[in-house]
């Protein structure tokens, strides 16, 4: 394999976290205009930046992660993005479908360890479950059945970082890492955690390269690239500011999975209505 190559691919595998789950800051608005459609009323737009002041996350490096994170959108505008429409346009939705599960049924020694860490033995057990019933009926993971199996169905999908969470740690301030984009310093952490613990870190130390490990991680990436780019679109697109955007999504993403702490907007009841209007003395 030649450097040129070999290096695209390295590219490749590192993005494989990026734009992580975006989609959350896009959510309020698509479900006002939903409910607005059903009951025939309209609604005036809001912008984005309405809930940039209720995500409490430490941004100290801003600076340097506005830079991170404009080189960042330039590798995904101008090298990522291109990449994944021609996946999506040799390989058919099932076909791209199949490959990811493969990757995420792979990916069990980093939920079972991490959901033993925070003491979830039923979750650890229920997830050894669905990799075994994955790995079988699924045909080596290409397909889900224990999606369709009430008793493992809907797992946890424990990470390093929610365990470092489940113990107490802070999650310090927010990160923009090259190519890897939004995190936090204990994620970062976590991040590391994680690729300790997936099986496709693993290769080098059998076939003693990083060639192998380069090609799978690529791959990997690229199987979850369309949608990874979805919510990516869906966070940013038409934000007035898509650093802003994309930081919230990142916070109220990891609020979610019990990560950092959102402090939340005051209630419709909770805010101070207007003064009605003095009547004018005829």
């Amino acid at each position: 394999m030649n450097i040129r190559a070999l290096t695209f691919l390295a590219l490749l595998g590192l993005a494989a976290p990026l734009f992580t789950s975006c989609s959350s800051a896009s959510r309020k608005q698509q479900n006002a205009a939903a409910a607005a459609s059903g009951s025939g009323k309209s609604v005036v737009a809001q912008d984005d930046l309405d809930e940039y002041q209720v995500v409490s996350i430490p941004d100290p490096l801003e600076p340097v992660n506005r830079v991170t994170f404009w080189v960042n959108h330039q590798f995904y505008t101008f090298v990522f993005r291109p990449v994944s429409k021609s996946y999506e346009r040799v390989f058919p939705k099932k076909v791209r479908t199949g490959v990811y599960n493969v990757f995420d049924n792979v990916e069990y020694p980093v939920r079972f360890v991490n959901d033993a860490l925070q003491g979830k033995f039923g979750e650890a057990g229920k997830e050894t479950g669905r990799f075994l019933v994955n790995s079988v009926m699924g045909v080596g993971g290409i397909g889900r059945p224990s999606d369709h199996m009430p008793a493992l169905a809907n797992g946890n999908r424990a990470s390093t970082a929610q365990t470092l969470d489940h113990w107490g740690l802070g999650h310090g301030f927010y990160l923009v890492l090259p190519l890897l984009g939004p995190s936090s310093l204990r994620d970062t952490v976590g991040l590391a955690g994680d690729y300790a613990l997936n099986p496709i870190s693993w290769v080098s130390i059998v076939y003693g390269g990083y060639t192998w490990i380069i090609a799978i991680s690529a791959t990997a990436a690229l199987s979850d690239m369309p949608n990874k780019f979805d919510t990516y679109d869906a966070a940013t697109k038409n934000s007035l500011d898509r650093y802003l955007a994309a930081r919230t999504a990142y916070s109220q993403y990891r609020n979610n999975r019990g990560r950092i702490e959102v402090v939340p907007a005051p209630a419709a009841d909770q805010v101070p209505a207007a003064p009605a209007p003095k009547k004018k003395k005829p």
